[in-house]
């Protein structure tokens, strides 16, 4: 008892600088921002994308990776085309607005 014990870092997550994040979080991160700037529910934008609530949740929390059918339905439930999405997710990651634990956390 007392004894520290050391775990080592796993393979994919070497010491150094953030990882970048990964494509699905900021695609969600840029969803949820847009639903809520909007002042839509999870349950509005999910029923006009022909979503469940519980799956597009997922989508914004970066836990599923959409089909771009998916994303073109969400996108368009929010008025925005598919293309939008994608320039809007490509600047915050150019920029640096984001990372890893910003967008999970979002």
């Amino acid at each position: 008892m007392g004894d520290v014990v050391a775990f080592p870092v796993p393979p994919h997550r070497s010491p150094g600088p953030e990882p970048e994040p990964l494509w699905r979080e900021a695609v969600g991160h840029e969803l949820r921002e847009e639903r809520r700037t909007a002042g839509r529910t999870l349950a509005d934008v999910a029923e006009h994308a022909g979503v469940s609530t519980q799956y597009l949740s997922e989508v914004e929390r970066g836990r599923k990776e959409p089909s771009s059918e998916v994303l073109g339905a969400v996108a368009g439930a929010l008025g925005l085309r598919l293309v939008d999405l994608t320039a809007r997710v490509t600047r915050r990651l150019t920029v640096g607005e984001i990372s890893g634990p910003v967008c999970l956390a979002a």
